[in-house]
């Protein structure tokens, strides 16, 4: 059985002109992961993760501690402020206590307690107004009066700011009162200096300040103390990749947290990946090299003995090193993309360019592809095409001029199953484990390699599927039973 060539069916390959850039040995790193090449250092990125991590934390600290700081501020200058107006409102009810009408004016009936309203300028004064009357001042007040808006009618105690005296801020509470007897609406006011409210005020900010500064400090300390303490696995994760890098070790084995321990654990995963792809591609190096031995030896003993037959063995020998070439190319090929990633490929598309390739060889078949059109595979389209070409073009050569191709002819099953039958003659089970084997054929009078089938069984393994040989109940001749991993 032989393959179908290059020539045979498309498969977009296309090698590169370009030269692999030589390896340069890494400069030798510090334990703690300071060596760091130049390119290493001009790798693209997206910033900082500790400046990010220390940027939102700052900006959320600043943010509670300003709403924090604002709120508290106001809460306590209000509490302050508060106190203040309460005990002008107890000179308020002591003055609203003993006042009395007589002869149509208002007068104390004893004198009230705070000895400050008798002390000229004292900072602490009190007002009795009404239209039509004379204002009745507290001593304290002297040749000043209050400023009180007749016309307003407060019927309960308003609390205003007032700065009618230069340089003595003033903090007031007025009420509006109507005595027995008296038509009058009498204003009742008294009035305080507002240094002592006012140096509270500044004292409780001052505090609040310095405990707000002192606090963002050692929230940002603290973030910046976390952030570092919390991407220290990252850095022990760093350190061991420099050592895999530079002492040969091959997993990272560091005791890490939980939420580091996953992305470690894929790191292992894609190390001892790595470690198989190298051994696989020593393994089909060394293979070849021995495949190659003999037929070179043979060869050079050939030209040596300047033997009659030589052309004769040159061509016999340079066919066995091409099948040996063919094969270990196609292995090498189908687990280098295997390692790139999951590949998806449509079976109905693959077997469709297939089926238009080998009919332009072999006019005189007919073909029929069934089956499901949306079952996709994982596997590359290359190596489907590949596969399907050298399953249909052995059919359409070996059989009696019918190959049909079913795709997906198990629905439901784990694997997507790809049956390949022909109306041929067909092997017996005795021989058909055999044509598996590198260059083994059953009918040599037919051109080919015999690593048809060998190159089938090894790219499908290489995905993680399966070829089997049966006999066909429909056509009679050989069913070929390939699986392959489904996607979707």
């Amino acid at each position: 059985m032989a393959s179908v060539t290059a020539s045979t069916i498309p498969t977009n390959r296309r090698a590169s002109n370009h030269p692999a850039p030589p390896a340069v040995d890494p400069p030798a790193a510090a334990e703690d992961g300071a060596g760091v090449t130049d390119g290493e250092a001009n790798q693209p990125h997206t910033g900082s993760l500790a400046r990010r991590m220390i940027l939102i934390a700052a900006g959320w600290i600043s943010i509670l501690l300003l709403v924090g700081g604002v709120a508290l501020d106001r809460t306590l200058t209000s509490l302050v402020t508060r106190q203040f107006d309460d005990q002008l409102d107890y000179s308020l009810n002591g003055m609203l206590g003993a006042a009395e009408l007589v002869d149509g004016e208002v007068w104390f009936n004893r004198p009230l307690g705070d000895q400050r309203f008798l002390e000229p300028n004292s900072g602490f004064y009190y007002q009795i107004s009404g239209k039509g009357h004379e204002d009745y001042r507290s001593r304290s007040l002297w040749d000043r009066r209050l400023e009180v808006n007749l016309d307003k009618d407060y019927r309960e105690p308003h609390y205003y700011d007032s700065f009618q005296f230069a340089d003595e801020p003033l903090r007031v509470v007025e009420r509006t009162i109507r005595i027995p007897g008296s038509d009058t609406r009498w204003h009742f006011v008294v009035a305080e200096q507002r240094q002592e409210l006012d140096e509270q005020i500044v004292s409780i900010r001052s505090i609040l300040a310095w405990s707000f500064a002192v606090l963002g400090i050692g929230l940002f300390l603290m973030a910046g103390l976390q952030t570092w303490y919390g991407l220290s696995p990252l850095r022990r994760v760093r350190r061991a990749i420099v050592r895999i890098r530079t002492t040969g070790r091959n997993r990272v084995t560091d005791p890490l947290p939980l939420e580091v321990q996953p992305m470690v654990e894929e790191l292992n995963a894609l190390l001892e990946h790595s470690e198989k792809q190298a051994e696989e591609a020593r393994r089909h190096a060394g293979n070849l090299a021995h495949a190659l031995k003999t037929p070179l030896t043979v060869l050079t003993n050939a030209a040596s003995a300047h033997s009659p037959d030589l052309d004769t063995t040159v061509l016999r020998e340079a066919a066995t090193m091409r099948r040996q070439v063919d094969h270990h190319l196609a292995r090498a090929r189908a687990v280098g993309r295997r390692a790139v990633g999951l590949a998806r490929t449509n079976v109905m598309a693959s077997a469709d360019a297939v089926e238009r390739a080998v009919a332009r060889l072999y006019p005189d078949v007919r073909f029929d592809i069934d089956g499901s059109r949306t079952a996709d595979v994982a596997i590359e389209r290359q190596d489907l095409d590949e596969i399907l070409g050298n399953l249909v073009e052995n059919a359409a050569k070996y059989g009696g001029g019918s190959v049909f191709v079913t795709v997906d002819a198990e629905p439901g099953s784990e694997g997507c199953a790809i049956w390949v039958e022909d109306d041929g003659a067909g092997i017996p089970a005795v021989q058909r484990e055999a044509l598996f084997q590198r260059g083994a054929r059953l009918d040599t009078e037919k051109p080919g390699t015999g690593l048809g089938l060998a190159i089938v069984r090894d790219v499908a393994e290489i995905y993680g599927g399966s070829v089997e040989l049966g006999e066909s109940e429909d056509l009679g001749g050989l069913l070929v039973k390939l699986v392959l991993p489904r996607v979707g």
